[in-house]
C-alpha cells in the first residue's frame, strides 16, 4: 500500500480543514479565477490567460512533450515572480492551501516549491473541480436541511431593508439579492457592478449557508427563480417557496418614496432608465414607453414610479405570489409605517415576534 502524501489535502478533509489555512492560493489563470473560486482565495496564476492558450495550442498542434517543456519554463518563471513579490516576508509557520483546475501539475509545482523552501503548504486534491462538487452537494444538502421564513411584499415595500434589519437583530438571513448583485427586477441591476457568474453565485450561496445553523429558521425574501441573469438552484428554490410566509405591507406613498431613494442613480442617469424601460416594449408597446420617457424628461419621477407599480409590478406580484408560494396567507402580514429607520426597525421586530408557521 502506497503511503499517503502529507502535502495533499484529501477531499474528505476539505470542509473540516478549510478555515485552518493562512491563505488559499488559486494558481489558475485570471480568467478561470474570475468565473469562480474558493471564497477568500487569492489569485497567483502560474500561467497567464495568454500563456495558458499558448500551451494548450502547442499541446494539440505539436505534442504534449513540447507543451510540457514550454509550460515548465513559464510556470517556473511565474512562481519565482510570486515568491519574490508576495512571499519573502512570510514566516516559516505560514501554512497555505494551493489549488488549480484538477489538482494537477500547476498546483503540484507550486506546492512542491513552497514545501522545499520550508513552508507547510498543501495541495487540494481534485482542485477546483473537486471543490465544485462540494458546492453542488452542499446546496442539495442545504435544501433538505434548512427551513425558511419567507418575507413577501410588493415591489418597493422594503423587503430587502427589513431583511437586513432582521439580520442585524441576530436572526439568520439569506440575502439572495446581495449574493446575486441584483435587486431582482427589470430595473434591478446594480450600477457599474456586474453580476457574478452562475458558478460564482452558487459558491456564494454555499458559503453563506455554510455559516448558518440548520436547526434554526432562515429569513429570506420571496424571489423568482431568477435574480437578474442568475438562477437559484431548483432544490433550494423549491424549499424556499414551501417556507412559512409573512407579508410586508407598505402604503403607495411609502413605496414610491423608498424606490426613489433606492434607485436614485436613475434620476441622474436618465438614459439608462430609458434603456431599462425599453425592455418592457413588448408588454406595453412603443406609445406607452414613449409616454414614460416623457415623464422622465419632465422629472415627474414620483408619478412615473407609482404608474409603474400600478401597471407593471403589482399585477405581476399578485399573480405570482399565490401561484409560487403555497403557504402565503393574506392575514399574515406586518405593516411598514413609512421609510424611516425607526419604521424598518419596528417592522423587523414585528416579523420576528410573529413567528408565523406553515398551516
Amino acid at each position: 500500500m502506497q503511503p499517503s502524501n502529507p502535502h495533499i489535502l484529501r477531499s474528505e478533509q476539505f470542509l473540516s480543514e478549510l478555515d485552518q489555512f493562512d491563505l488559499i492560493i488559486d494558481v489558475r489563470s485570471p480568467a478561470e479565477f474570475a468565473l469562480d473560486h474558493i471564497p477568500g482565495a487569492v489569485n497567483y496564476p502560474v500561467l497567464s490567460n495568454e500563456e495558458r492558450i499558448t500551451i494548450g495550442t502547442l499541446y494539440k498542434q505539436e505534442s504534449p512533450f513540447a507543451a510540457k517543456k514550454l509550460g515548465a519554463a513559464l510556470v517556473s518563471r511565474n512562481i519565482a515572480n510570486h515568491l519574490e513579490n508576495h512571499f519573502l516576508d512570510l514566516p516559516r509557520e505560514w501554512r497555505p492551501l494551493i489549488y488549480c483546475w484538477r489538482g494537477g501539475e500547476r498546483s503540484g509545482a507550486f506546492t512542491h516549491i513552497l514545501n522545499r523552501i520550508g513552508w507547510k503548504a498543501k495541495q487540494l486534491e481534485g482542485g477546483y473541480q473537486g471543490f465544485r462538487r462540494t458546492v453542488i452537494d452542499g446546496l442539495d444538502q442545504a435544501a433538505s436541511q434548512f427551513s425558511f421564513q419567507v418575507i413577501c411584499g410588493m415591489t418597493g415595500s422594503g423587503k430587502t431593508r427589513v431583511l437586513q434589519e432582521i439580520g442585524a437583530l441576530g436572526a439568520q438571513i439569506l440575502d439572495l439579492e446581495c449574493l446575486a448583485v441584483h435587486r431582482g427586477s427589470v430595473l434591478g441591476n446594480e450600477p457599474n457592478i456586474d453580476q457574478p457568474s452562475q458558478k460564482g453565485f452558487e459558491t456564494a450561496l454555499w458559503n453563506a449557508l455554510r455559516s448558518l445553523d440548520p436547526t434554526q429558521p432562515v429569513f429570506v425574501e420571496s424571489e423568482s427563480k431568477k435574480v437578474g441573469g442568475l438562477h437559484v438552484p431548483d432544490a433550494l428554490m423549491e424549499k424556499i417557496r414551501n417556507g412559512a410566509c409573512i407579508e410586508l405591507r407598505s402604503s403607495a406613498q411609502t413605496r414610491v418614496s423608498w424606490l426613489i431613494r433606492e434607485y436614485h442613480h436613475f434620476l441622474t442617469d436618465t438614459d439608462q432608465f430609458k434603456q431599462k424601460l425599453a425592455l418592457l416594449t413588448t408588454h406595453y408597446g412603443k406609445v406607452q414607453i414613449a409616454k414614460w420617457n416623457e415623464e422622465i424628461d419632465a422629472g415627474h419621477f414620483p408619478e412615473l414610479v407609482e404608474e409603474l407599480l400600478v401597471k407593471h409590478y403589482d399585477p405581476s406580484y399578485q399573480s405570482s405570489i399565490v401561484r409560487n408560494f403555497p403557504n402565503y396567507k393574506i392575514e399574515h402580514f406586518v405593516q411598514l409605517e413609512n421609510d424611516s429607520d425607526a419604521a424598518f426597525d419596528a417592522a423587523a421586530k414585528a416579523i420576528l415576534e410573529k413567528k408565523v408557521i406553515k398551516s
